[in-house]
Order: C-alpha cells, then sequence, then structure tokens
C-alpha cells in the first residue's frame, strides 16, 4: 500500500505549531505536526458537507443569498454551499493560513472539485472573527468551521468564536432571518444553551463523518 508523502507545511498564525499536508495518491490528509491524529481527511467530509447543506437550506427562498464561511479546509464546506445556491449567490471563504489557500488553488483543489475557480466564491486570507467584528446586517449565512469545536483544540484564540461576545458579533453580521451554523467533532449541550441565552433558536444536529450512515458522529449547530 502507497504510504503518506508530505507535500506541504504552513505555521498556524499565533500559536506556532505547524500544519502539514500529506497526500497518498488521489487521498489528502492534514495533520499538526508533532500529533498522530488527523485534522481532516478527504475522504471523510460528510459532515463538512451537512453544515453547508443544513444551513442553505434554512435560507433556499433567498434570491441572491450572501454566505460566510469561517474555515477553508479541503475546500468541501465551500463545494457544498456552492452546490446549494444558484448563480447569484457570492460565498467568501476566511482562511487563516495563506497556505491553506495554496493548496487548495493547488493539488488539494482537485479533491473538493475546485471550489475557489467559481466566480461566485473569493477567499479572505484572515481571522473570520475580523469579518465578524466588522460585518453588520450583511450575511444570509454564516457557517464556522474554525476548529474542533467549542473546546479548541488548533488555536486558543479560536474560543472567542464560541464566546458570548463572538456569539453576539456574528448575530450582529446576520441580515434578519439569518443562520448561523457551527460545526463541531462532538457534542457540547452547553454550547447550545449559550445560544439559546443570546436570544437565538437553537438546535444541534448530529451528523456523520463519512457519509450518512457512515463514521464518527460530528454535530452540527444551528442557530436562527
Amino acid at each position: 500500500m502507497a504510504r503518506f508523502t508530505e507535500i506541504g507545511t504552513a505555521k498556524i498564525p499565533g500559536k506556532g505549531t505547524e500544519l502539514r499536508l500529506l497526500q497518498r495518491n488521489d487521498e489528502f490528509s492534514i495533520k499538526i505536526a508533532g500529533t498522530t491524529g488527523e485534522l481532516m481527511n478527504s475522504r471523510v467530509h460528510g459532515s463538512e458537507d451537512a453544515l453547508a447543506t443544513l444551513a442553505c437550506e434554512r435560507i433556499a427562498g433567498q434570491p441572491a443569498p450572501r454566505i460566510l464561511i469561517g474555515g477553508l479546509g479541503m475546500g468541501f464546506t465551500l463545494a457544498a454551499a456552492l452546490s446549494a445556491t444558484g448563480k447569484d449567490a457570492r460565498i467568501t471563504v476566511a482562511e487563516l493560513v495563506p497556505e491553506v489557500e495554496q493548496w487548495n488553488r493547488g493539488p488539494l483543489g482537485a479533491a473538493a472539485g475546485n471550489p475557489l475557480d467559481d466566480p461566485r466564491a473569493s477567499a479572505y486570507i484572515g481571522d473570520v472573527a475580523d469579518l465578524l467584528k466588522t460585518s453588520d446586517g450583511q450575511w444570509d449565512a454564516i457557517l464556522l468551521d474554525v476548529d474542533n469545536g467549542p473546546e479548541g483544540l488548533t488555536r486558543k484564540e479560536n474560543n472567542w468564536i464560541y464566546s458570548p461576545a463572538g456569539i453576539a458579533a456574528a448575530q450582529k453580521a446576520l441580515r434578519p432571518d439569518g443562520i448561523l451554523a457551527y460545526w463541531s467533532a462532538s457534542q457540547e449541550h452547553a454550547f447550545t444553551e449559550k445560544l439559546r441565552g443570546a436570544g437565538f433558536s437553537a438546535e444541534a444536529v448530529t451528523v456523520r463523518g463519512l457519509r450518512p450512515g457512515k463514521g464518527a458522529y460530528h454535530v452540527i449547530w444551528l442557530a436562527w
């Protein structure tokens, strides 16, 4: 069996640790240097797809939706959002690590169908928190997949996204009847209550990591 080969590395801003991009034939993996577990794998993206499809279902009546995605990853959430919306959609994906965008415009892009090549998509290189703090009633949907969930793993600064201040900023950034969605590797009931405490109606939807009926259980929070 072929082995994974490292084809790229990138520093995580603010943490000093490295991301490693690995390839084995047409399969890709992203890991944190010095660890054995994967952050993501190109064969396991069912819950990343669900983050987009569940949210886009809520804004299906919007003829020209504006969508913000926090976290490019391997491009699967962006690809699913493009697939779920029409020709007048405009989707901005914020990615903190510049090399991750470069990987998606290079060899990694084919895994998700090169969604950054779609003219409806644009990339913002920087922290999605900065866009949330400066947006005011701008987005029909905000999809956040910037860490492992409310208990941050890759970068402590990501915790702001899940804090009362971060939730309030996202709420202000949404248009009327907009939808806020978070991806998480695991359930955390306290976060559902935190969203409700901020004035949202909220539900936690359990999805499978690989595809319906297969893979680990992940959680998508929807708040409106």
